[in-house]
């Protein structure tokens, strides 16, 4: 049974001019241990998504299913119960600046009535697991942006969540940070074996630690699945476009590819796409070793991500048609997913 399970998910509110639909007929299942991203522009209804999840607005339709509860079903007081199950941090941190570090952390605790002895344990225990010992005593405004959402973090495990909903987490922070407080979360997700669904714009974040994306657009799920398959094959135009923006180059390349066709015309111009072990496999090498041709790479990148390797190149290979055409069907034969730009004269 999923942990996680919408089916036909609708919510509709009232507007000015009638009903907005921000989230229309999503289903999607999320198992025990995934770290799960959904990612989408402002306004494609990633936010009313989460706030699906943690009950905090009910379904107009459909059905919001977690551990085999209909979230929509519950009175009150289960509701109330439920939500302790699922921890939440948010692109702001939204801690009491009033209160020391250790004192935002006890704050879910102390709401539940645990002995103060009790929450202070939990909240030492905590601090430490994010990496802020000795830190307890400081206020907000004494820590950094990065230091912030590991208090932020550590206060949404206070009361033992089997499920932490992150909504733009690492939105306001800069790269180097957003990477550290990504491996927090992947270590995190490792060591307790905690489930995580993930909003963000960012496809390096879904890149780093998810196993499993769903794109949004306009209130609907468009495409989902294994992340690289996903990287690999996208299907539709946004996801194309958030792939490619996290490979594009960081140079233009454009004027130096019609500069080697023009002094190659024989030439042939190729995208190679790579995923899982031809990633780190060096195909491009053997090609040449193998067959009478040169291959100049002309852009491109392999990243990894949380299940293994992606990545593109374009290259130009020069040599008798014949021995293309071999190195070609090598790199099919080593599974390598080939979209050919420009075929020589």
């Amino acid at each position: 049974m999923p942990l996680i399970e919408l089916q036909h998910v609708q919510k509709q509110f009232s507007g000015k001019s009638g009903q907005v639909t921000a989230v229309n007929d999503v289903s999607l299942t999320v198992d025990q241990g995934d770290i799960y991203g959904i990612v989408g522009y402002s306004g494609a209804g990633k936010s009313t998504l989460v706030r699906l999840l943690n009950g905090l607005e009910l379904p107009t339709q459909g059905e919001v299913v977690i551990q085999g509860q209909n979230v929509a079903q519950m009175a009150n007081r289960e509701l109330r119960q439920f939500r302790k199950k699922i921890g939440m941090i948010f692109q702001h941190f939204n801690l009491l600046w009033s209160r020391t570090i250790l004192e935002n952390i006890m704050l879910p605790l102390e709401l539940a009535n645990v002995p103060k002895n009790v929450r202070k344990e939990r909240a030492q225990e905590l601090l430490n697991l994010v990496g802020l010992q000795g830190r307890g005593d400081a206020y907000p405004s004494q820590l950094s942006g990065g230091q912030k959402q590991r208090v932020g973090i550590a206060r949404a495990l206070a009361n033992n969540p089997e499920i932490l909903l992150c909504d733009e987490a690492t939105s306001a922070l800069d790269p180097q940070t957003t990477d550290e407080v990504l491996d927090l979360l992947l270590e995190i997700n490792k060591t307790l074996n905690l489930t995580i669904v993930l909003i963000t714009h960012e496809m390096h974040v879904i890149r780093k630690i998810c196993n499993k994306v769903a794109v949004m657009e306009l209130g609907q799920i468009v495409e989902e699945g294994d992340v690289l398959e996903v990287f690999r094959h996208p299907k539709q135009a946004v996801t194309k476009r958030f792939v490619q923006q996290e490979l594009e180059p960081k140079e233009d390349t454009e004027e130096l590819l019609q500069e080697l066709i023009k002094e190659n015309p024989a030439g042939l111009v190729a995208t190679l796409q790579f995923s899982g072990d031809n990633a780190n496999e060096p195909v491009i090498s053997q090609a040449i070793r193998k067959f009478a041709v040169d291959i100049n790479v002309v852009q491109g990148q392999v990243q990894q991500a949380k299940e293994g390797a992606f990545g593109t190149l374009t290259v130009m290979i020069t040599g008798t048609p014949n021995e293309i055409e071999q190195a070609l069907a090598f790199f099919t034969e080593k599974e390598v997913v080939m979209e050919v730009i420009h075929r020589g004269e």
